[in-house]
């Protein structure tokens, strides 16, 4: 079983609902986001289709939609919604006092 990493990445309030934020881990790139309802979601941020940066997307509910051409991707599975295929990884995220640390 390989072991996780807890990396703090980010202070819950340096996010906005519904806006991303791009944060590097090691050679990472990660999509952070915080939904209306409180939750926070880590996701690579690198669309699998045409590479656009998802933090720069537009977020709804718990889909974030591609800047280049609104691929919708479900932030809590990585999956990209029919018709369109592919997946982008997601992490298991935690706060503690406010910190906000993803699993590696």
């Amino acid at each position: 079983m390989k072991h996780m990493e807890k990396i703090k990445v980010s202070r819950i309030d340096e996010l906005t609902p519904l806006i991303g934020k791009k944060v590097f881990v090691n050679d990472k790139e990660i999509g952070l986001f915080l939904t209306n309802e409180g939750e926070i979601f880590a996701v690579n941020n690198i669309c699998p289709h045409k590479e656009g940066p998802l933090s720069e997307g537009t977020v709804s509910g718990n889909y974030v939609y591609c800047p280049l051409h609104d691929q919708k991707i479900d932030l809590k599975t990585g999956d990209v919604q029919e018709p369109d295929t592919g997946c982008v990884e997601t992490y298991p995220v935690e706060v503690v006092d406010g910190d906000i640390f993803i699993c590696l």
